[in-house]
């Protein structure tokens, strides 16, 4: 069953889990509304003043004619009666004319009889028999009616305007911007129940920061033993950690297996344009999550409103983002009264909070989540190919070891990916095969089909070779896993060497084993061809990080000394924190450390040119060696690894 939360409404800009039953639907699936009449009244009421206007207020309107036409009419017997007043007739004809002037057919009539006229129109009327009224023939409006049509218009215009404020002006940010906020939903008190929720059965590989939660859970279900004692729940909890780790996921499992309502949102989705509204959406999630209390509110990428205040300049003096995180501070107070209401925010950037964000009494616990271990990675491959038919020869164990540092959202995405190729492939199982081809698509990129001379071609496989060969006799480094020269990404060739166990701590020789690594390539097309090409871009980048980290941030230089001349947050900018000449000390150990290696990766290799060139022949041949067959070309035995040959 899906763990995914409901879908949003499209009004509010938070999810919710495990909260009471929505309003009843219809059976079609669609919300009954309290209010739906209200706008279908307004409707009736416009249609229906709009149509006694037309048809019944606009009867006193009729055509003016010339009089001329008046005449003709006259003398042609056509008109019944007339009334007059001054110069100005009006009339009624016994039979219906057109309009000479256009407008149609026409019976009742108003012409102007000109000052010079000397026509004998009395005695032509009695001559004809026209009666002349004393009543006008077309009755004019009264002033009631005229001031009920003027005054209609306004009326629908209020009644309009009254409607939408009561529709969208209701929430708590009242005013203009209470348009733009949601009107809270009602909700009765029982929760939704078959609904599976979120628990730490789902969490795997990061069992110390589950460890560190379930004082939370353990608080939300007994909250009576708690404060018996005195103790208070705490307010917040701080999950920090790379992308893709599982702190919503950790999230949604602390409310799930506490089983109260949970709230989620995205820390952009409060900002608005309009200053204000950010605030009020805070106060209205903070009031529905008082109302099912014991909850949980979670509030994803927090450092988008809670970076440091004051950082950068504001076009006014109240800032939307600023006044979002003010409204966040003041709920998460005590004095707002959020008993029971625990918030836990994510993010991965928890160096640039404010600091009111993170003292104690607002966010209490801060929770590094850190990428899983080889157990943790087994454990989460588990979880996620448990849906997954996978074949005999599929060994998880064996996997894991080969995925150090991928987070639980790349390892789910690396057992979809490999569910994937099966699907492609027609087959009813996930082979061993099918995974391993989803690593290599998931760490290199997928494969291009790129045409090269064979030139290039060798070249590559000289390189990578090269690569490959110093890591299998540089003492302590990381075994090779495969070899390749089938282009993926922007790579034309790849070698994977992934350790043999979890390294957390690195020595000045395995860090030096590493740049020997990475340049073996160039060191190679050297030792063969003479020449250096642009293969090595990416090698030289991952050798100069490497150096300086050595030489300026771990002390792994006598000239610069037991200090951190660049803290890792300058790297880029690493001119800014150290003064002129440590920075010429810096680069100078820096190329020192990098010619050390490199010369010593050249003498490896004119040492053991034979294993080079047999590497290199059965690249060209196969396109890709894995592990096992690539140690038996070279002649190097794994065990004797440390004793440089076989």
């Amino acid at each position: 069953m899906s763990n995914a939360a409901p879908p949003r409404k499209a009004d509010q800009p938070w999810r919710t889990e495990g909260t009471p039953d929505e309003p009843p639907k219809r059976p079609d699936g669609r919300r009954i509304r309290g209010r739906w009449w209200g706008l279908l009244l307004t409707a009736v009421i416009v249609f229906l003043l709009a149509y006694v206007g037309l048809n019944y207020l606009g009867a006193g309107s009729e055509p003016t004619i010339s009089y001329t036409e008046f005449s003709r009419q006259v003398d042609a017997g056509n008109v019944s009666r007339i009334y007059s007043k001054g110069d100005t007739i009006q009339g009624e004809l016994k039979s219906a004319r057109d309009n000479p002037e256009g407008g149609g057919d026409y019976t009742k009539f108003m012409t102007q009889r000109p000052a010079f006229a000397e026509d004998d129109l009395w005695q032509e009327l009695s001559s004809r028999n026209v009666t002349v009224t004393a009543q006008p023939v077309v009755v004019q409006r009264s002033l009631l009616t005229n001031l009920l049509i003027s005054l209609a218009p306004i009326v629908v215009i209020v009644a309009v305007w009254i409607f939408i404020v009561r529709r969208f002006g209701s929430g708590r940010g009242g005013g203009m911007g209470g348009m733009f906020g949601r009107k809270p939903p009602p909700k009765p008190v029982e929760l939704l129940p078959g609904r599976h929720r979120t628990t730490f059965a789902d969490v795997a590989g990061i069992d110390e920061v589950k460890g560190e939660l379930d004082d939370v859970v353990d608080f939300l279900e007994h909250p009576d033993a708690y404060r018996s004692m005195g103790a208070k729940m705490p307010r917040g909890v701080l999950l920090a950690g790379s992308p893709g780790t599982g702190k919503t996921l950790l999230a949604r499992a602390v409310a799930g297996e506490a089983g109260v309502p949970f709230f989620s949102a995205s820390a952009s989705e409060f900002i608005e344009m309009i200053v204000g509204v950010g605030a009020s959406r805070v106060r209205e999630l903070f009031a529905e999550a008082r109302k099912v209390a014991p909850s949980i509110i979670f509030i994803d990428e927090i450092d988008t409103i809670g970076r440091v205040r004051g950082a950068g300049a504001s076009v006014s003096g109240h800032d939307e983002r600023e006044q979002t995180l003010n409204q966040i501070l003041t709920e998460m107070d005590g004095f707002s009264g959020s008993e029971g209401v625990v918030v836990i925010a994510a993010t991965n950037r928890a160096d640039i909070l404010d600091p009111a964000l993170t003292r104690p009494g607002r966010f209490d616990r801060v929770v590094n989540v850190a990428p899983p271990d080889r157990a943790g990675r087994e454990a989460i491959l588990r979880i996620h190919t448990r849906d997954i038919p996978l074949a005999d020869d599929v060994d998880l164990a064996r996997l894991a070891r080969t995925t150090p540092g991928m987070t639980g959202a790349d390892l789910a995405n690396l057992a979809n990916e490999g569910a994937l190729l099966a699907v492609k492939r027609k087959q009813d199982q996930v082979t061993s095969a099918d995974l391993s081809e989803a690593l290599e698509k998931v760490q290199l990129g997928a494969e291009r089909t790129l045409v090269m001379p064979e030139e290039d071609r060798r070249r590559t496989a000289c390189h990578e070779s090269g690569h490959a060969l110093l890591g299998m006799l540089q003492p302590g480094a990381d075994p090779v896993r495969k070899i390749t020269i089938v282009p993926r990404g922007r790579a034309l060739g790849v070698t994977m060497s992934t350790p043999e166990v979890e390294r957390y701590a690195h020595s000045e020789q395995y860090l030096r084993g590493r740049i020997i690594g990475a340049l073996g390539g160039m060191a190679a097309e050297e030792v063969v061809y003479g020449v250096v090409t642009t293969g090595a871009e990416s090698d030289l980048e991952q050798v100069t990080s490497i150096a300086r980290g050595m030489v300026a941030r771990w002390g792994m230089s006598e000239r610069v000394g037991r200090l951190s001349a660049l803290p890792s947050d300058a790297q880029q900018a690493y001119g800014l924190s150290a003064a002129p000449q440590t920075l010429d000390v810096i680069d100078s150990e820096m190329r020192r450390i990098v010619d050390d290696c490199y010369e010593e990766a050249c003498r490896k290799l004119r040492d053991n040119r034979h294993r080079l060139d047999a590497l290199t022949e059965a690249l060209l041949e196969r396109e890709t060696l894995e592990e096992t067959e690539a140690y038996r070309i070279a002649g190097v035995t794994r065990l004797d690894k440390d004793d440089t040959v076989a």
